[in-house]
């Protein structure tokens, strides 16, 4: 049985996740085959692009399904950026679209017009940003409160249910950054990118039974 599937359903930074995994011990597949996905024991969506474009990628490899098991069934799932997006019940990007619906919520764009100490914020929001931890999933165990972390994006997740929050980090304005519900941890940032602070997620993500 593959130990993590890494969703390749064309709109990930799928390599650098798996050498993410490759770095802190963990064997990692890239797939795009939704019956691997539906045997793995740990399963990570990644997402770069556009939330339309990721959720119709989504049905066409016909992933869902898979997944929504996969949730469902209680094995450990990780959302990374846009793969954390997908999660909420809809984003207004380019329009109206439909997410996965596991997480009550929506994801919204940055308002206009953000200012920090007299500077315009420019949107998207990329680079590095400190954590503010809320709750502490097992996946973050070692991410202190503070940690600096990567973040690349014009649009954010806001739950319905504050208490799913794990994370939120100020931009403007402060958003959420990571979400922890069950044996879903999502997060906005890319831990791929976040050096040690992000392979120790990767890792203790691992370690989840």
């Amino acid at each position: 049985m593959t130990k993590i599937a890494i969703i390749d359903y064309g709109m990930g930074n799928l390599r650098s996740v798996q050498k993410g995994f490759e770095k802190v011990g963990f064997e990692a597949v890239v797939t795009a085959d939704p019956q691997v996905v539906l045997a793995a024991e740990k399963v990570v969506l990644p997402g770069v692009g556009a939330f339309r474009d990721c959720m119709r990628n989504l049905e066409q490899g016909g992933f869902v399904e898979p997944l929504l098991q996969v949730i469902r069934s209680g094995r450990p799932f990780l959302g990374i950026c846009v793969g954390m997006q997908l999660l909420f019940t809809d984003s207004v990007e380019f329009g109206l679209y439909r997410g996965l619906d596991v997480i009550p919520g929506h994801v919204l764009r940055f308002p206009e017009g953000m200012h920090e100490g007299g500077e315009a914020l420019k949107v998207p929001h990329m680079g590095w940003n400190q954590l503010a931890i809320k709750r502490r999933p097992p996946a973050f165990a070692e991410v202190a409160d503070g940690a600096n972390v990567y973040f690349v994006h014009s649009y954010y997740a806001r739950p319905d249910d504050e208490r799913v929050v794990a994370a939120t980090a100020t931009y403007g304005i402060e958003f959420c950054a990571a979400v922890w519900q069950d044996n879903i941890v999502a997060t906005q940032f890319h831990p791929e990118k976040s050096q040690a602070v992000g392979l120790s997620i990767l890792k203790k993500f691992g370690e989840m039974k």
